[in-house]
């Protein structure tokens, strides 16, 4: 029979074996056949007994174990957590993200206290912070506008579709360039790969629209957009539409001038143009379309125009035949305030 090991117990557990070991050398037993029942070293039970006759039954009791003491207070545990949540140009940093050497130095700013890297970095975990990639949002943007948008604006819009039975879609443009990369690979530690690709610039528009209900459209361009081709965009949005469309876009400026309003209008109402707050992206959830083509072809290495086209339609096509995949871009935290689809 093997030892038993007392670190892998609780402290409660030792306690009582401790008790009844002693008490069993009280009663008449020999203190070697104690220990051998056990299945613990031979010391432990005299390492017992001197505790017993030291103090008594209540010298054997488990004791909390008091490591190191924490460098920080809690006071300081507190500011540090909402620290955080700032800027750290607020605090005259030259950078806007935080780090832990920056973290240790606005410490020592704040209360004169210096800790190590390695300390810093445990106490953030403790705290519940992880490093992280951070969004980025303009300066521009309006919170309260934001605000309106989700609490109002939208509602508003989604009972209008209802009552006329019309599908809200949201759109969005972006562009894609032969120079546009993502992905790793594997290869020997320290011999960085190398994939054959062209050097020659060249890059396409896409523009395309997703509904609640899974629904995509979209249209690729070999030149920037501009408002003949989001007008063209309309047209093929409204072919074999049965009902009413409203299509929430963002303020760029083809989206808004007195061609795309003639067109609207000469609709009849089949068609109208909504508008998101400026410089909120992440309200759209078409922008995700664009997001999970990039992922993909920036892994394939496209070597001219017309390989990087036919992969872009390729992608899109395959994303419009899988309406459950365009459903969940509406899941994503931000876009979920649009996941109910209108009918």
């Amino acid at each position: 029979m093997g030892k038993l090991d007392g670190r892998k117990m609780s402290h409660a557990a030792l306690e009582e074996i401790r008790v009844r070991a002693v008490q069993a050398v009280l009663d008449g037993q020999s203190p070697e056949v104690v220990i051998k029942a056990i299945g613990m070293t031979r010391g432990c039970i005299y390492k017992w007994l001197a505790a017993y006759e030291g103090g008594g039954f209540a010298a054997l009791a488990a004791k909390k174990i008091v490591g190191r003491p924490c460098t920080l207070t809690a006071t300081q545990l507190k500011w540090l957590f909402r620290v955080t949540k700032r800027d750290p140009r607020q605090l005259y940093f030259e950078f806007a993200l935080w780090t832990s050497t920056m973290l240790r130095a606005a410490l020592w700013q704040e209360f004169r206290v210096k800790v190590s890297k390695p300390t810093m970095c445990r106490v953030l975990h403790r705290l519940g912070l992880t490093p992280q990639r951070p969004l980025h949002r303009a300066i521009q943007r309006d919170k309260r506008a934001i605000e309106h948008w989700l609490a109002e604006e939208y509602p508003t819009i989604q009972n209008q579709a209802n009552e006329v039975g019309a599908t809200i879609y949201f759109g969005d443009e972006a562009g894609i360039s032969s120079r546009h990369h993502s992905g790793t690979t594997w290869a020997l530690e320290g011999r960085t790969p190398v994939v054959a690709t062209t050097g020659q610039r060249f890059s396409l528009t896409m523009i395309s629209a997703v509904s609640a209900r899974g629904d995509m459209r979209f249209m690729v361009l070999d030149h920037s957009m501009k408002t003949p081709d989001f007008v063209q965009f309309l047209e093929r949005l409204l072919v074999g539409a049965k009902k009413p469309l409203f299509l929430i876009v963002d303020n760029l400026k083809v989206h808004k001038n007195g061609t795309v309003d003639d067109f609207v209008l000469a609709t009849g109402g089949k068609l109208r143009l909504f508008y998101l707050p400026a410089y909120a992206p992440e309200l759209n959830p078409d922008e995700l379309v664009w997001n999970d083509l990039k992922r993909r072809l920036g892994r394939q290495g496209c070597r001219n125009r017309r390989e990087l086209k036919s992969a872009v339609i390729g992608h899109l096509r395959r994303l419009q035949k899988t309406p459950a995949k365009v459903r969940s871009f509406f899941r994503e935290r931000h876009c979920q305030y649009a996941a109910m689809p209108s009918y």
